[in-house]
């Protein structure tokens, strides 16, 4: 079990792509931090790690766009493992809009929560992981974040700065013990992805135009995200830092 005792925070992991992580994780070891706004995700989440893996997990209830909540879930994590060895900055929204129709408080919101919330996070997370001089870093970009997607523009940029500060802190930490990547999922077929196609006005031609867009004509599976998220969270590729990994079914390609 390649991540025996390890401390892994995981946001946004309550349903998704960061639910598959929370659980691959575990059972390869790791005590998981199951940290998400909704309490009966995290609730049931945490439940199916403690009974169905080999590691344990803590839910701790968080709203990354708020310095007081994400304070409280590293202090409670800190409390109880006494450590954190990696933290997973997945937790993110998605809106559709063009500049010129996107409000003011609408790009306030995703930037507060895609971008100021991964930065929060790892805010509170570093002290910990500098004192221990060892630690991963693994921020959740996206595809949006490599190319300009027409009529996602908060989004998208959002993404794209995730990845900015990835390489930011990557450079900046390398000589403390602390790697920091980025994984640029594609589209996947997550609870906000359902939702969005369901949402749409012909929802069976919406999934075919987001399969038929990616060479491999399918969407991803949350399992395939998680998969890349530990690998680049491993201490197999130690000599990794400020990289980019993606998973897109060949789209940006």
């Amino acid at each position: 079990m390649e991540f025996k005792g390890k401390v892994v925070i995981i946001t946004g992991s309550g349903a998704g792509i960061g639910r598959e992580t929370a659980i691959q994780f575990a059972q390869e070891g790791a005590k998981v931090v199951i940290g998400t706004k909704s309490e009966g995700n995290g609730i049931e989440v945490a439940s199916f790690v403690n009974e169905n893996t080999n590691g344990e997990a803590l839910f701790v209830q968080v709203d990354v766009s708020d310095s007081a909540s994400v304070k409280n879930m590293v202090d409670k994590t800190l409390e109880v493992y006494k450590r954190i060895d990696i933290l997973v900055n997945n937790a993110g929204i998605y809106h559709r809009s063009t500049l010129d129709d996107t409000k003011e408080d609408v790009w306030d919101k995703i930037m507060s929560i895609n971008l100021k919330g991964s930065y929060l996070c790892s805010y509170y997370a570093l002290p910990s992981m500098l004192a221990n001089e060892n630690g991963v870093i693994i921020n959740v970009s996206s595809e949006a974040g490599l190319i300009g997607i027409p009529g996602q523009v908060a989004y998208n940029v959002s993404k794209s700065a995730m990845i900015a500060l990835t390489k930011s802190m990557a450079v900046d930490y390398a000589s403390k013990g602390i790697r920091v990547n980025t994984v640029c999922p594609g589209t996947t077929e997550t609870p906000m992805v359902i939702n969005a196609i369901k949402q749409s006005n012909n929802p069976e031609m919406t999934r075919k135009e987001f399969q038929e867009m990616r060479p491999m004509n399918r969407l991803g599976k949350p399992e395939e995200i998680a998969c890349a998220i530990l690998m680049m969270a491993s201490d197999k590729i130690k000599y990794s830092t400020g990289s980019t990994l993606t998973i897109d079914g060949g789209y940006t390609a």
